[in-house]
């Protein structure tokens, strides 16, 4: 029988201060008992001599500190976890939402995880096909790794995702692949959209996903990312499943930190944001990766709003520090109608010379993807300099490169919404546009790969 507490000293925005209470621990999972019979969540932030310091997830409205009863569970909180998962839709504190019944677990976890040794780690080299030809061909997803979007207000950042939970497999493996799909302080619009296209495509019956609106209590915002990944440990390191997890929108969760470090009175750091924030990140990108002897994996693709567009923002900043690599999505592309908005000279994943490749990809995927990275910075500096001196200063060669960043954005990086590219189609349609220019300025690529793979007919 657990030890009830009605010793609330004072209820201050989502922190709850509670006196008289023994043998509470950092991180423990607090109950709340209202006098109607309501029962709310949070966990304990700070244990100082008699007094515990309580976050509070569903909020502090309606609580009568004189009333209430608090109960310390002894254990942090914990998701139930097991394959029914799969297939259903769940809120930010793990509870189902829509309409199915409770899950019956296998075992429960503790949200926080545990610690990956370092030397257990297995490095990640396997390619992940999205069916996206800007990140395939050009900033290559490897299984293991974590590659975040940097976005912006208004940006069709949710229909990247989505595009990319519904297409993304692993090649040339039998293994189990499931996504694991996070929204956090989204709009109900932005979740029915997500919810409805799951649905509607049928990737819904590999996908577990957790939502959490604008309108639910910010404080569940922390819970969220983290339910997320619980999810994805258990379904890849004990169901030996490859998951991708998509964790949308990132800045919504460093705001509810803000939020939270505000009502502690702590002294902020850059932005008003807490001096914590890179290690607090670094708690949720570090669960990515593949363990030696374990089939599964976990590859992780958090998305973020930049506010102001801005890449020096402490989130996007800090988050390029934890992760290898990013993809930024460009207002002008997307000002043109070049859908989805990929920016592919900024963006970098680090990790794609591991997973293309001779028996990954094809063997000439590192060499077209040199010559398309230059040949379309060539094209833009062309553009640009036809923009100041006029196009009747540029060179015939200079010309060819405009128009191959031109088609390039039109049929490179501009596709579908349902369209899924193979790794094939990516690379073929590479050698189609590089053909538009002299064979002499394919300096990048070796001879013996133009003989075989540029079209006959153009050199």
């Amino acid at each position: 029988m657990l030890k009830e507490y009605k010793t609330i000293k004072e209820v201050a925005g989502p922190l709850m201060f509670v006196d008289q209470v023994e043998g509470v621990k950092f991180d423990e999972l607090v109950e709340i008992e209202m006098k109607s019979g309501e029962l709310r969540r949070g966990k304990v932030l700070e244990v100082s001599g008699n007094t515990a310091l309580v976050q509070l997830f569903e909020g502090s409205t309606g609580i009568n500190i004189n009333e209430a009863k608090v109960r310390f569970t002894g254990h942090s909180l914990e998701l139930p976890v097991s394959t029914d998962m799969l297939g259903r839709v769940f809120d930010g504190m793990g509870r189902p939402k829509d309409g199915g019944p409770k899950i019956l677990p296998e075992s429960r976890k503790d949200i926080n995880g545990s610690p990956i040794n370092p030397a257990a780690r297995d490095y990640p080299s396997e390619f992940i096909q999205t069916g996206i030809s800007a990140i395939d061909g050009l900033n290559t997803l490897v299984r293991g790794q974590k590659l975040p979007v940097f976005s912006g207000s208004g940006l069709p950042h949710a229909r990247l995702a989505a595009q990319i939970a519904r297409q993304a497999k692993v090649l040339g493996t039998d293994s189990k692949f499931a996504v694991v799909f996070a929204a956090i302080g989204i709009t109900y619009e932005d979740a029915d959209y997500f919810v409805s296209d799951f649905k509607r495509t049928g990737a819904i019956d590999r996908a577990v996903l957790f939502m959490n609106l604008a309108d639910d209590p910010a404080i569940e915002r922390i819970s969220t990312p983290r339910m997320a990944l619980t999810a994805a440990e258990y379904l890849a390191y004990e169901k030996g499943m490859h998951v991708l997890v998509i964790l949308t929108d990132i800045t919504n969760y460093c705001d509810a930190l803000r939020e939270v470090s505000a009502a502690r009175k702590e002294v902020p750091g850059r932005r008003g944001y807490p001096g914590y924030l890179y290690t607090d990140l670094a708690t949720i990108y570090e669960r990515a990766g593949r363990i030696r002897d374990k089939e599964g994996s976990i590859t992780q693709i958090p998305i973020l709003t930049m506010p102001e567009d801005d890449k020096t923002h402490p989130i996007p900043d800090l988050t390029g520090y934890i992760t290898e690599g990013q993809i930024i999505l460009s207002r002008e592309l997307y000002r043109k109608g070049i859908l989805p908005p990929i920016d592919v000279l900024p963006s970098l994943s680090r990790l794609k010379d591991k997973g293309i490749g001779k028996e990954k990809t094809r063997e000439d995927h590192a060499d077209t993807m040199n010559q398309l990275f230059a040949s379309y910075a060539r094209g833009k500096e062309a553009k640009e300099l036809a923009v100041i001196l006029g196009e009747g200063a540029l060179s015939d060669t200079d010309k060819l490169f405009a128009k191959f960043a031109d088609e390039f954005e039109k049929r490179y990086i501009a596709q579908g919404n349902n369209e899924d590219r193979s790794i094939e189609q990516t690379l073929s349609l590479g050698w189609e546009l590089l053909s538009i220019l002299p064979r002499v300025e394919l300096k990048r690529i070796k001879d013996v790969f133009i003989d075989k793979y540029l079209p006959k007919g153009d050199a």
